[in-house]
């Protein structure tokens, strides 16, 4: 593999990656984060689903996350300058809470048949799942980190399968 950024031209301006010449593979991505949060949040978010019950005054956040985690797969290549659009064929999405840690997490894979990668994607999507429980969370407290967020695995295309684990992470790959 060539220490060079595919994404500069000879002279070092931004450029995108010619991948026309590049076969159509299936590709799979996972990407996986983390919102820590106060004991005020996770309180909240490990009480009932509804509101009046003491839960999160915006109603239960799960929904939100699963759909803006989708949305922000979709929407990567207008997220990031230089990532090309993908048809994508499918995205599953995931969560944990671990209220003893304060820790939600959030694991987002996605397939296509392209012939560039689908990282971007899951990690685009894993991000705005993020941001969206925090979202829903920020009324009871803002004491919360987002991140990190990192490429579990990806598959297909030329380097084929790789794989980086996550200590504490509820999923590998």
């Amino acid at each position: 593999m060539s220490g060079d950024l595919t994404h500069l031209d000879p002279e070092g301006l931004p450029r995108m990656v010619d991948v026309g010449a590049k076969p159509v593979t299936k590709r799979r991505a996972v990407a996986v984060g983390v919102l820590q949060m106060d004991a005020a949040a996770s309180e909240a978010l490990s009480g009932s689903r509804k509101p009046e019950a003491g839960g999160p005054k915006k109603g239960d956040p799960w929904p939100v996350v699963r759909i803006a985690a989708i949305q922000g797969v979709k929407r990567a290549s207008d997220l990031i300058p230089l990532a090309h659009p993908l048809v994508v064929d499918g995205v599953e999405v995931e969560h944990r809470f671990d209220p003893k840690t304060r820790q939600a997490w959030i694991r987002v894979e996605v397939l296509c048949e392209s012939k560039t990668g689908v990282e971007m994607e899951a990690l685009a999507g894993a991000s705005a799942g993020l941001l969206a429980l925090y979202d829903m969370l920020k009324a009871v407290s803002q004491a919360m980190d987002v991140g990190p967020v990192r490429l579990l695995l990806k598959g297909g295309g030329r380097r084929g399968a790789v794989t980086r684990a996550w200590e504490g992470c509820p999923w590998q790959g």
